[in-house]
């Protein structure tokens, strides 16, 4: 029986639909692209006709005159492919036709279902939403095309600058920096193709087809067995929390009290989760046995047992167990930096900026409907920096030949206008000539990382997913030995087995990336040895480490007293304050591997769940005793008073400005007071004397004014200090407020493997148990309506069959609600290796790919509820 590979299942969807994309001009959003890119779509996109491959938030005018020549018909035919509700892609969808006045057929791929559409909250679309949504969009086309045509039609002029008014309230409207426009080709475009833009205005609209399907596989799959959502797309944006007692976040799942939920407060990211895991299941061939651990996950699972009723009756598909876990059951693990290269190079490297007229839209929509705004999570799409190895002096990058290139395609583009352009062109060699063009290389030279990228037929990014920093290291080391050897390169680098240096990496990399011919042969193996690299660099490792040995410091003081951890994390708070006073003095530079303030609220995060889960006897007033924290309040209080700009954080939001200005009055009245003493008794004048009386009232008064303001500044930002206390209570309440954790079952001390595995997280646990068919507390099995049918019939003659064990399942389906890092994803691994199962395919799944920063987000950052 074939393995189980999500990459090759994405791709086989994209093959499904070729018909469709064969001879169009294809549209992909944001989301989509993120998916597109690590599948390793591209490629075959093209391999099936695709004209052209466009960015849907980014178009351009330009995208009209793709594959143009003077005897080729104006492009007819346009796909989109969206990971968006339609109503979210609907404006940018009008300004993809109004680009192609010549379109007659529109198809449009979207990732979610007409179930999910009809489903989510305040959507303008019903049952029917794919048929409804096809009229209205040809309805409005029809009418941005009446109001371009009473304008005259220019060349060179955009037309269609007025905004549709959609009338719906779920509709995105453009904002104000956006117009939905006509453009027309450039004026650089030949004079026939212009011609064919813009020749017989009355048929624009007329015959336009529109015809709306549904694609699932829309996913970023980081090996054959693990996946994440896009970051951009409407799942992982939308909340999973509505905000109350028991939420932290909108990205988070609530605390798992055990307490029913509505159906009106299903959250709308649980919807859009339970379709998704349907119709991947149903690509995959697959017929889930659904347990869920946690409260939201429960809720997933029951939209998902309902489904399951309603459409798989009578269907042969392979069996597998679906396991629903909640985030929130364990949030040390995400906000702790572990053990995994696959984790910093997230961690260290950039990310493409999130698109920000989305942003715009979730921001005032969720003000006019007074409901948490959509998240804005990070993009998984790292910017890995290849201008850093591919720039050197040794590399044989030319830039001449680029730009002789362009020059080339400027004169066969339009020689009328070229000659202009070409002198611009020069100008830029001889500035090149004489200084070198950071920007322009960082810009042009970076790489991404690619899941179907393999060594030998292993997946590299699947490779470094199961190992530790230290052996994921000497396994690109030993990835670049072999593409040298293989390509009859000699290197100079000393090297000793076992050990994998930063130098002798860069030294390889370079190497091997000398020669374009080698550089295209090895541009897997080099892109993920750039972006090892720029992990292990110190600007990033020195970082890494503190927060690694701080966080161990933590976990050994949580094993003892609780004042012990409490004189930990105030000694944090106290020398990362200390850094940033001096840092804002210039007494002390950059010190690398040294933490800053906000890093020290981080660690108290941890250091709070850890007294928590250690200390399970404290009650709601917080682990730590009354003068333990009183301490830790007064020294975070200090810190900020002396250096606001340390704290950058949402609980101190409109106060951040009064502090400063307050910081900047003391300041200058103490240098004023230093000049003051300079002063000679002798420089005063004898009639000066007569005036100081009423010169200390008024000093009086002012100091009694500013005292005043003082004390009410202190008291304000107090008051904000105790209300991020009573957050850190809350997640200090995590294991006796959750449900499932209540139990002590996944303590150390039921360690039944004889492994001491109290450092390990919740999902290592978990599967231990499940594979070794112990009994978990909480973990819910959903039997569909036909299962319970039968079981209640066998039950009457004393034949009732037993509770289904995952266990007994060949093919396992993890899915974290909430997100997962890459720790968890090697200690999966290591818990299937050691249940002795070596049958069982396990593929692990989560809403997103979580890194310590963006748990920092979540908990106290714009993304948090507090």
């Amino acid at each position: 029986m074939a393995l189980v590979d999500v990459t090759k299942s994405c791709l086989d969807s994209i093959t499904l639909i070729s018909e469709h994309i064969e001879g169009a001009v294809v549209y992909l959003d944001a989301g989509t692209t993120e998916s597109f890119q690590f599948i390793g779509a591209f490629p075959l996109l093209l391999n099936h006709g695709v004209r052209a491959i466009c960015s849907l938030e980014n178009m351009s005018s330009l995208d009209a005159a793709v594959d143009w020549n003077a005897n080729s018909d104006p492009d007819r035919k346009v796909v989109v492919v969206t990971s968006r509700l339609l109503s979210d892609a609907h404006r940018y969808i009008l300004r993809c036709l109004s680009t192609h006045p010549a379109v007659r057929c529109c198809t449009i791929f979207t990732s979610i279902s007409e179930i999910a559409h009809s489903a989510y909250p305040d959507s303008p679309l019903g049952p029917d939403a794919y048929h409804e949504y096809e009229s209205l969009l040809v309805q409005d086309y029809e009418e941005l095309v009446k109001k371009g045509e009473k304008k005259p039609i220019q060349p060179d002029v955009s037309n269609f600058k007025d905004n549709i008014d959609f009338g719906n309230e779920g509709w995105s409207q453009l904002s104000p920096s956006e117009d939905i426009s006509h453009p027309q080709a450039s004026s650089t475009a030949s004079g026939s193709y212009r011609e064919n833009l813009i020749a017989d205005p009355e048929e624009l609209g007329q015959n336009l087809v529109v015809s709306v399907r549904h694609f699932p596989m829309i996913m970023c799959p980081f090996s054959p067995r693990v996946f994440v959502l896009p970051s951009e797309g409407s799942v992982a944006e939308a909340y999973l929390s509505a905000k109350h007692d028991d939420a932290l976040s909108p990205g988070l799942p609530s605390l798992s009290t055990g307490l029913p939920s509505d159906g009106d407060d299903i959250p709308p990211g649980a919807t859009l989760t339970a379709n998704f895991l349907y119709h991947f299941a149903a690509k995959m061939d697959l017929k889930m046995e659904i347990f869920s651990l946690g409260d939201v996950s429960k809720t997933v699972g029951k939209m998902l047992t309902d489904m399951s009723s309603l459409y798989d009756v009578g269907r042969r598909k392979r069996s597998a167990g679906l396991l629903l876990i909640d985030r929130t059951l364990d949030l040390l693990t995400p906000c702790c930096h572990g053990d995994s290269l696959f984790d910093r190079v997230f961690s260290s490297l950039p990310r493409r900026e999130s698109t920000a007229s989305y942003t715009h839209i979730r921001t005032s929509q969720s003000q006019l409907k007074q409901a948490p705004s959509n998240l804005v999570r990070a993009s998984l799409d790292v910017q890995v920096p290849l201008a850093k190895i591919l720039s050197e002096e040794d590399c044989e990058l030319d830039n001449f030949r680029l730009l002789e290139s362009i020059e080339a395609f400027l004169c066969g583009w339009d020689s009328n206008n070229a000659a202009s352009q070409i002198l611009e062109l020069s100008n830029l060699k001889n500035k090149i000539d004489n200084e070198k063009l950071p920007e322009l290389e960082n810009g042009l030279l970076r790489g991404s990382l690619v899941s179907i990228e393999s060594f030998r037929g292993t997946p590299y990014l699947e490779a470094l997913l199961d190992r530790k920093t230290k052996d994921g290291t000497i396994l690109v080391k030993r990835w670049l030995q072999e593409a040298l050897r293989r390509e009859n390169i000699s290197t100079n680098v000393k090297s000793r087995s076992g050990f994998a240096t930063k130098s002798e990496l860069e030294a390889m990399t370079k190497a091997l990336a000398k020669s374009q011919s080698s550089l295209l042969k090895n541009k897997g193996i080099i892109q993920l040895a750039v972006a090892a690299l720029a992990a292990l660099d110190e600007s990033h490792s020195s970082r890494w480490e503190a927060f690694s040995s701080a966080e161990k410091i933590l976990s050994v003081s949580a094993e003892d007293t609780s004042q012990s951890l409490a004189v930990q994390i105030g000694d944090f708070i106290n020398k990362s304050a200390l850094l940033g006073l001096h840092g804002q003095n210039g007494k002390l530079g950059t010190s690398k591997g040294v933490l800053s303030f906000q890093d020290a609220l981080h660690l108290m995060i941890s250091g709070y769940i850890l007294a928590g889960e250690n200390f399970p006897t404290a009650g709601n007033d917080g682990p730590f005793s009354w003068q333990e924290e009183q301490l830790l309040k007064d020294s975070i209080v200090e810190a900020i008073l002396e250096n606001p700009s340390i704290a950058k954080l949402k609980f101190l939001h409109g106060l951040l400005e009064e502090l400063e200005t307050n910081l900047s009055r003391i300041q200058s009245e103490e240098s004023k007071g230093e000049l003051s003493d300079q002063i000679n008794i002798d420089d005063l004048d004898d009639d000066q004397w007569g005036k100081w009386g009423d010169e200390d009232v008024d000093d009086t008064i002012n100091s009694k004014e500013k005292t005043y303001d003082d004390m009410q500044l202190k008291l304000e930002l107090r008051d904000r200090v105790d209300n991020l206390f009573k957050f850190l209570h809350k997640l200090s309440s995590l294991k006796s407020r959750n449900i499932p954790l209540k139990d002590g079952a996944f303590d150390s001390e039921n360690n039944f493997s004889g492994d001491p595995y109290a450092s390990r997280g919740l999902l290592y646990k978990l599967l231990t148990r499940v594979l070794g068919k112990h009994d978990v507390p909480g973990l819910e099995y959903h039997s569909s309506t036909v299962g319970q049918l039968f079981k209640s019939g066998f039950r009457r003659f004393g034949l009732a069959q037993a509770k289904p064990s995952l266990a007994d399942q060949n093919i396992i389906l993890v899915f974290v609600v909430g997100g997962i890092n890459g720790v968890e994803v090697r200690e999966a691994q290591e818990a299937l290796s050691e249940s002795g199962r070596p049958d069982i395919e396990m593929i692990l799944g989560g809403t997103t790919l979580l890194t310590p920063d963006d748990m920092l987000d979540l908990l106290l950052g714009k993304s948090s509820y507090f």
